[in-house]
């Protein structure tokens, strides 16, 4: 399978600028960029590495390499269309922590879906970085933030494509998430009634795309270095 990393800048991103570098998953870490970690954990783990992003050596370096396109979207489109397999496993670039046998753990374990969304409960994020400040959805299950590996169905993802835009932009607000599924499940989320099962049945049946979400038990899926204040994790 391969793997498309998505590491495009974002001129305006506090963190990239408060270090003069063009992405935050550039931001020098133990004298290397984020970005060649989550590069090394997707390469250790067997996958062929498309990068969407900067241009500049890299070790170890992608399999392939296509320009930024300007946003998150235009980069995922482009490393789909740019993709060999029927599948593809989609990383962010700012994972430090990211270890080759999570990315084997979720590849193994992933439910045959067009769309599987990685999930982390809350303490598994707590136990191994407490404090860490994360965004938690609540349901039945209990508290979840959402991970940073997706695996995506090649041509599913152009029938889902307008909706899957939505999400991907919302990936971090679980309430705007939910009020672009329905009413009721925004009601069921507020409340915490909400289940995984009721979940992934609504969202297969917005986008017309059998979706399943995976909670994986590595929190390092479910950390990235967004903000100052998590750069004390790197210490």
């Amino acid at each position: 399978m391969e793997a498309i990393v998505l590491a495009g800048g974002n001129a305006g991103d506090p963190l990239a600028q408060k270090f003069g570098v063009a992405s935050k998953t550039l931001v020098p870490y133990r004298g290397r960029p984020l970005l060649e970690y989550t590069l090394e954990a997707l390469v250790q783990a067997g996958l062929e590495v498309i990068l969407v992003g900067p241009s500049l050596p890299l070790n170890p370096p992608p399999q392939r390499a296509l320009p930024d396109q300007g946003s998150l979207l235009a980069n995922l489109e482009a490393g789909i269309k740019a993709a060999q397999g029927s599948k593809v496993l989609v990383s962010t670039g700012d994972m430090p922590f990211l270890q080759a046998e999570a990315v084997r753990w979720v590849l193994e374990n992933a439910p045959q879906a067009g769309f599987v969304y990685t999930i982390v409960a809350r303490p598994t994020i707590e136990q191994r970085f407490p404090g860490m400040r994360r965004t938690y959805a609540r349901v039945r299950e209990g508290y979840f933030t959402g991970g940073n590996l997706v695996i995506i169905d090649k041509k599913l993802f152009f029938t889902a494509l307008p909706l899957l835009r939505q999400a991907l932009e919302l990936r971090k607000k679980p309430l705007a998430l939910a009020r672009m599924i329905g009413l009721g499940t925004l009601v069921k989320v507020l409340l915490g009634r909400a289940d995984i099962p009721g979940l992934e049945a609504r969202v297969s049946q917005i986008i017309g795309v059998p979706a399943k979400a995976l909670i994986t038990p590595y929190p390092e899926i479910g950390v990235d270095i967004d903000k100052e204040e998590d750069l004390r994790w790197l210490a």
